[in-house]
Formats: structure tokens, sequence, C-alpha cells
């Protein structure tokens, strides 16, 4: 909005406004927008819940150690959520499609997580939506994604090619074109492309729901990961940066980074009131926000194989789950882990939260950090 007023419409009348063309001058105030967002109605959302009695409730096979943490708020996604879509349609370009995608995708996400969390509050216990419901609204929106996605694809905004670290040659196209010109099997061509979008958007939102289990964990390695994603997003859209790493070019996608720095800012103020001991959780409506969210900008910006490192974190979590579940199933009972997801593992084995949350952080940036290396390596 300030973009289109100050800039599109004002610029000629007052010169000095010039500086709302900047794209780093916006997402630096998009940043600080959500930050101040957050820590500004964070107190009366976490005392409105209260009012409402929306506290968390804990699983009974979870650990012993977190039933103290019964009752308190949850649902604080509600405050992650406004603290990244108020500040991008402030301060990003409201004609970018780029944009309005991210934007869309985070509040469906969240949707989906607050009708489990609100679900949860009703029957007073921790079981919300179903796993097939949940799943199944999931999909669902992640397939509308695709299709935007592929709209734009073809007018030329998109590219539904992969884009592999390492292999700057190889860019396999996810669209089979053989039978694309096909009047009756076409739409067949789109599937490979449609199911890896699904896995990406899905996956990487039940991996940062597993993830948000001790206070500020989740939400400390978004703001690494956020932050990393704001880099790719900026130096895909900027032509010098783009042609010197040998990435595809694409103009629109720099106006994501607002949105990466919205999520920074976002995120940020969420931990302040997150920070253990928890004063608030961010419940599914955040972590599924979240999740969405992060791999809805990898997918638009070409690099969904490198968000398996930029989360690295979140997808241990969620393979430690997967093989936890399929161990019981398939060993006859018998357990990889004392305790799935990982960080209950750790603190099985006599780990304190601060410390587990500490080294996850750590260990989120560095592998954040490789992924970014991986941009010149190819």
């Amino acid at each position: 909005m300030f973009y289109w007023l100050l800039y599109l419409k004002l610029f000629h009348y007052f010169p000095p406004f010039r500086i709302f063309r900047y794209l780093t001058f916006r997402t630096a105030f998009a940043s600080l927008t959500a930050l101040f967002t957050g820590l500004i109605i964070g107190p009366l959302v976490i005392n409105r819940l209260r009012e409402f009695q929306i506290g968390q409730y804990i699983r009974e096979e979870g650990p012993k150690a977190h039933q103290k943490k019964a009752g308190t708020p949850t649902m604080g996604g509600l405050l992650i959520a406004i603290s990244i879509v108020v500040p991008t349609l402030l301060w990003a370009d409201l004609s970018n499609r780029f944009v309005w995608i991210a934007v869309l995708s985070t509040c469906c996400f969240a949707a989906i997580g607050f009708a489990d969390d609100y679900t949860k509050v009703v029957h007073h216990r921790n079981l919300g939506l179903t796993g097939k419901a949940k799943l199944g609204y999931q999909i669902l929106t992640s397939i509308l994604i695709a299709i935007a996605l592929i709209a734009m694809q073809t007018r030329g905004m998109y590219s539904t090619k992969l884009m592999l670290p390492f292999l700057k040659q190889f860019r396999p196209d996810l669209v089979i074109e053989r039978i694309q010109s096909d009047p009756h099997l076409w739409p067949l061509a789109f599937l490979p492309f449609v199911g890896f979008v699904v896995l990406v958007i899905v996956g990487s939102s039940n991996a940062v729901n597993l993830t948000d289990g001790l206070d500020g964990l989740a939400i400390g390695c978004t703001v690494i990961a956020a932050g990393a994603l704001a880099v790719l997003t900026y130096v895909s859209g900027h032509a010098t940066f783009s042609a010197y790493l040998e990435l595809q070019r694409m103009p629109q996608v720099g106006e994501l980074t607002i949105f990466c720095g919205a999520m920074v800012g976002a995120a940020i103020g969420f931990l302040w009131y997150n920070a253990h001991p928890a004063e608030i959780f961010m419940g599914d409506v955040g972590s599924l926000g979240l999740g969405g969210a992060m791999a809805a900008v990898a997918v638009l910006i070409k690099q969904e194989v490198l968000l398996l490192f930029i989360g690295g974190i979140f997808i241990l979590e969620a393979v430690s789950v997967i093989l936890q579940v399929g161990s019981f199933k398939l060993r006859g009972g018998k357990r990889i882990f004392k305790m799935a997801p990982l960080h209950h593992h750790f603190e099985a084995l006599g780990w304190t939260e601060s410390k587990i949350i500490a080294r996850f952080w750590i260990a989120g940036l560095v592998l954040a950090l490789c992924a970014l290396t991986t941009l010149k390596l190819r």
C-alpha cells in the first residue's frame, strides 16, 4: 500500500518518496513493522486468550515435565499471522502475483491450523481435526497453489523446471511435454508438478508442526529459515546477483523479500513471548501457517531442494517421527528413539529444555549457512 501511495502516486510531487521504490528499504521496514506489531499486540492477545480460557492441552504420552505447561494460552499463531500479513500488505507491491500467493498460502494453512486448535479447545482435549481431514485440507490447498503456478507458467511468469544444487545445467521439467499437447491427456502432463508441490508444502507444514514441542524451538528455527529465504528471494530477483550465481532470473519474486522480512520480524516478536518459559504457544494455527508460508516461498523461487537444508531441523524432526512409527510397526514394537519427535528423545536422555533449544538453533543456523554456500558452488 505504501509503495502504491507514496511512490507510484506521490513520488512526482515529493521526490524524497523515491526511497519507497527500493526493495531493501521496504524489507527493513516490513521487518520492523512486523516486530513491533507482535510486541505491541502480544499482551493483548495473551490476555484475551486467557479470558476465553484457550489453553494448551498436553498429551498424556508426552514428557511428564510438560504437564506443568497445561493451561498456557495457545493459538498464538494468530499473532504471527497478523504480524506477517499486515506488514506485507503495507510495504509490498500489491500488484505482484507472487506476493498474493504467499500471503494467501499463509492464511489458508493458518486457517486449517485454527480449525484444528479450535476443535481441541471445544472438546477440552489434545485431539483436534482428524488426521485425514487435516491432511485433506492441506493437500487441497497445495493443489490450488500448484494450479495457480501452472496458470502463471502458461504466461511465461513461472517455470516448472526443478533447480538442483551443484548441477547448474541439469534442470528437469516436472511437466511432461510429450503429452502436454495431447487434447485428451494434457491434464496428466501436470501431475508430476502438482504432486511435487503438494509433497513440498504439506511436508513442510507438518514438519514445522512436529517441531513445535519446546518453548521457542520452532519459532527460533523459523527466524533462521525465513532469514535464509529472504536472501534467496533477493538474489533471485536481482539481475546482477542472479546472473553471477547462475540462478534463474525471476524479476517479480524480489517482492517476496518483503514477505520473508515480515516473517523474520513476526517470528522474533513472537519469540519474545514464546521464549522459555513460554507465556503463549503458537498452536497449529502458527506452525501450519509458518510451514506453509516457507514452503510456498521455496516453491515460488524454485529453491525447493534447498529448503531441505534451510529447514533442516524441521526435516530431522519429521524424519524422526517417520522412522519411529515405521520401526514400531515393522519391527514388532521396537523403537529407534526413546521418544519422538527428536527433541523429546534428547529430553529423555536428560538434556534440559533450554540446552536442546539452543543447540537445535545452532544446528539450524549451520544448515542454513550451508544451504546458502551452495549458491556459488554450482
